[in-house]
């Protein structure tokens, strides 16, 4: 039976969820959560924290809520990351514990959103969160790591910051989701990222660089890609590969269904966009005034870190 035979994943209470309403709030969340990552206030809170490295920076910002954990753990966690990436994030928390990269983080966090100008309303605020915080208080955390652990960390006084937060909940929550997917449709570590960067939207340069799969492992993936029908002899994406990739996001939007329930279509559309201007307000930016790999269009439409 084709995947798109099969029917509407219902929601608890027997109502079915429209997916389109699940992958809307799912690309608005994600591309408000984005900026995180490229902003320069990231970067300088990391260096006032003794560590200077962008790589393992992003990971103990990224892996902080999860306390002192070993890089082994963050490598299982983050899943398309290379075992030698993941590994130079060893002495992060010699250099600050993460309590303090966690303050810094959201210390970045509100810094880059007022620089670069988000206009949220007080009642914008308010509305957001009367959205937002019954999707994290009724969320199931079974197998969903980096949400759970980001759910636990209390949130900080500033509204915009806090919003911003409960936001990141979401996103993990998917993301972790998401990593149950791509394992049960057999995509490794590196096949998944190898993929994604076959359809265009991210540079390999980038990804190549960042997630650290030297050339024997990234042309191993490839093969196997192709041996899927996946990739053609040239490393290009098929239609099948498409397809296939296709499926694997709404098999996630599917597994997100849960997470979405306590607001409904209606909820979630609502808050895609009451939380639009996070974004915006990034994309709006000169591109001259950008960091290296600022945020793009097409880095919005990332719905979870393949």
């Amino acid at each position: 039976m084709h995947f798109d035979d099969l029917p509407a994943p219902v929601r608890p209470g027997g109502e079915p969820m429209d997916l389109s309403a699940v992958a809307d709030v799912s690309r608005a969340v994600s591309a408000a959560h984005l900026f995180i990552y490229l902003a320069p206030e990231s970067a300088e809170a990391a260096a006032r924290l003794g560590v200077t490295d962008s790589g393992p920076a992003y990971l103990a910002f990224r892996s902080a809520a999860m306390g002192a954990v070993p890089w082994h753990v963050t490598l299982a966690a983050f899943y398309n990351f290379s075992p030698r990436a993941v590994r130079a994030m060893a002495g992060v928390w010699d250099a600050a514990p993460p309590e303090r990269w966690q303050s810094a983080r959201f210390l970045a966090a509100g810094r880059a959103m007022r620089r670069a100008g988000v206009q949220l309303t007080d009642d914008h605020l308010a509305e957001a969160r009367s959205l937002i915080d019954p999707v994290v208080a009724a969320a199931d955390y079974a197998g969903k790591v980096l949400a759970a652990a980001n759910a636990s960390v209390p949130l900080p006084p500033d509204p915009l910051v806090a919003l911003w937060q409960q936001l990141t909940v979401a996103r993990e929550w998917r993301g972790d989701a998401h990593l149950v997917v791509l394992a049960d449709n057999g995509l490794g570590p590196c096949d998944c990222l190898v993929l994604h960067t076959a359809i265009g939207r991210l540079p390999v340069a980038l990804v190549r660089a960042t997630r650290q799969w030297n050339d024997e492992e990234w042309s191993a993936a490839t093969v196997r890609l192709a041996a899927r029908g996946w990739l053609d002899s040239h490393g290009v994406i098929t239609d099948v590969g498409s397809a296939a990739r296709e499926r694997i996001e709404r098999e996630t939007d599917e597994q997100c269904v849960a997470l979405w329930a306590p607001i409904g279509d209606e909820g979630a559309r609502r808050l895609a966009t009451l939380v639009a201007p996070i974004a915006d307000a990034f994309t709006a930016i000169p591109a001259a005034s950008r960091p290296a790999g600022g945020l793009r269009s097409q880095e919005r439409r990332q719905p979870s870190g393949w």
